[in-house]
């Protein structure tokens, strides 16, 4: 082989290299940005609060939920079970008039049992739970993740919140909720928010 021939081939898998890792860049950088900022919603933002404004950081952070949970298939619910989950979250809505600190860590206990039964993560597992969630359901974990918080306070034997941000946040919940459980018109089926 004559040494031009050489140069040449050694030229071209330069070219194929550098051609495949501008690909690798561009794909890793699509990830990210508006396409995050559209799946995610408030979450989007609040991920980027949760990293003092550090945008690369949150959207590591986003994509990797998405890696670890994107394809997650909720499995859907039997009428029975929806009608069974409606009737409990009724209850808990009964009882936030006369103890809304109760009420608040039971609609906890309930969203972790209902995401654990829909195929999520178990709540036992609060965090990966919530990740979980926050990439098929974005618009409104918060919700649930106010009222955890909550409860958990409430459970630590602090002062917790006001009767009016529980309210709020038991509502947030609700929306949630009504998600995953499909009563109320709600989606019950496969993912949400494509990206």
């Amino acid at each position: 082989m004559s040494t031009g021939l050489i140069i040449l081939l050694v030229v071209i898998a330069a070219l194929v290299v550098v051609a495949a890792l501008v690909t690798m860049l561009i794909g890793h950088r699509s990830g990210g940005g508006p396409g995050l900022k559209r799946r995610f919603g408030p979450e989007y933002e609040r991920t980027v609060a949760a990293h003092d404004g550090d945008t690369r950081a949150a959207e590591r952070e986003l994509n990797e939920r998405v890696e670890r949970h994107g394809d997650l298939r909720e499995r859907p619910l039997a009428r029975e079970e929806r009608d069974r989950y409606a009737a409990r979250w009724a209850s808990v809505q009964e009882h936030f008039v006369e103890s809304p600190r109760q009420a608040v860590a039971e609609a906890d206990r309930l969203l972790g049992e209902v995401a654990q039964v829909r195929g999520y993560p178990d709540g036992g597992r609060y965090e990966e739970q919530l990740a979980a969630l926050s990439v098929h359901h974005a618009d409104h974990v918060d919700g649930y993740r106010r009222v955890h918080r909550m409860a958990r306070a409430a459970g630590a034997g602090g002062t917790g919140a006001g009767t009016e941000e529980m309210r709020s946040a038991l509502v947030g919940a609700h929306e949630l909720f009504d998600e995953l459980t499909g009563v109320g018109g709600a989606s019950t089926s496969g993912r949400h928010r494509a990206a």
